[in-house]
């Protein structure tokens, strides 16, 4: 347990001042050209339910097969050689710093009246149309993405770096490249990617609420609303959006802010319209950018906290 807690904090470490290696191929790449391999194989015919399951048991199977491998053999060098290369395989998961990257890389041309590459650049993090968008709707994609992607890319897969080491933590990270892939609710993909769509609900479902929770309640208010009557809103409006987890944090986020998320939304030409979420106070700005970056540090310091006071219990009930 003590190897599991060092290790976490040395993944947290690398990933705030390294990110990702440079040109190195990410391990999610790898995760992803399996399940693109699988997929070709396996999607077709009858029994698509049972073969998306199948596909999904052994993507994550084999990807939590090969990091016990590399631990195994890492930790019988020697205990600190193991717990290193297991706080690199933690900090490689984790997207703190490459999530900070991408928001700042819109906010950036923002700042220079660059609406034409602040929309480009918003393209790479979302899978809306965005050549159109303006600077409040070009700020509402980033404050959204970085608000969903705060579980879903550092405190979800923390989670389950604290309570399993690195082999939880990309046990979670090849669910959720899976729902990513194959999670769609389209003739293609709803049969064949139910089942690895509602394993992503599954794991997902702690770490958003608690995450939106410490969002409400440890970052600064930007309104006069109490903490009561936000923690109300947030709790209502989270259940607004369509998936069962990714409103938890976009409601935190929007009545922290006092602005509102949410709204019409293009994809391929097609409009799409997404539940308000918050009220709003204030009209969204590129400034928001930056603070929605700050309430993900501030809420990972807390989640971290928070899982290390679950280890301390852990440790003293066994």
């Amino acid at each position: 347990m003590m190897a599991i807690v060092i290790a976490c904090i040395i993944g947290l470490l690398f990933d705030l001042l390294v990110g990702d290696p440079p040109k190195l191929p990410h391990p999610v790449r790898w995760i992803g050209h399996l399940i693109q391999s699988q997929t070709a194989l396996w999607n077709k015919g009858k029994w698509r339910k049972l073969r998306g399951m199948v596909m999904a048991l052994a993507v994550v199977g084999t990807t939590m097969f090969v990091v016990t491998l590399i631990l195994l053999l890492s930790y019988q060098v020697s205990i600190i050689f193991g717990i290193l290369v297991e706080g690199l395989l933690i900090g490689i998961g984790l997207a703190q710093r490459s999530l900070k990257e991408a928001a700042m890389a819109v906010y950036e041309p923002l700042v220079k009246g660059d609406f034409a590459e602040a929309r480009v650049k918003l393209s790479w993090i979302v899978g809306r149309d965005t050549d159109k968008l303006g600077e409040d709707e070009i700020v509402r994609g980033v404050v959204e993405t970085v608000s969903e992607n705060t579980s879903d890319g550092v405190t979800a897969p923390l989670f389950y770096a604290f309570l399993f080491g690195a082999i939880g933590l990309w046990g979670y990270k090849a669910v959720n490249t899976l729902d990513s892939m194959v999670g769609y609710k389209n003739d293609k993909y709803k049969d064949f990617g139910m089942f690895s769509a509602k394993l992503d609900d599954v794991l997902n479902f702690i770490p958003s609420r608690m995450t939106g929770f410490l969002i409400v309640l440890g970052t600064k208010n930007e309104t006069d609303r109490t903490l009561g009557k936000r923690l109300k809103i947030w709790a209502q409006d989270a259940k607004k959006h369509p998936s069962p987890n990714s409103g938890y944090l976009e409601a935190a986020t929007a009545v922290q802010l006092g602005v509102q998320l949410g709204g019409k939304n293009t994809y391929q030409g097609v409009v799409s319209h997404r539940a308000i979420m918050g009220e709003k106070l204030v009209p969204l700005t590129k400034e928001h950018i930056a603070t929605s970056i700050i309430h993900m540090r501030i809420a990972t310091i807390l989640f971290t906290l928070v899982m290390l006071a679950v280890e301390v219990l852990i440790y003293a009930i066994t």
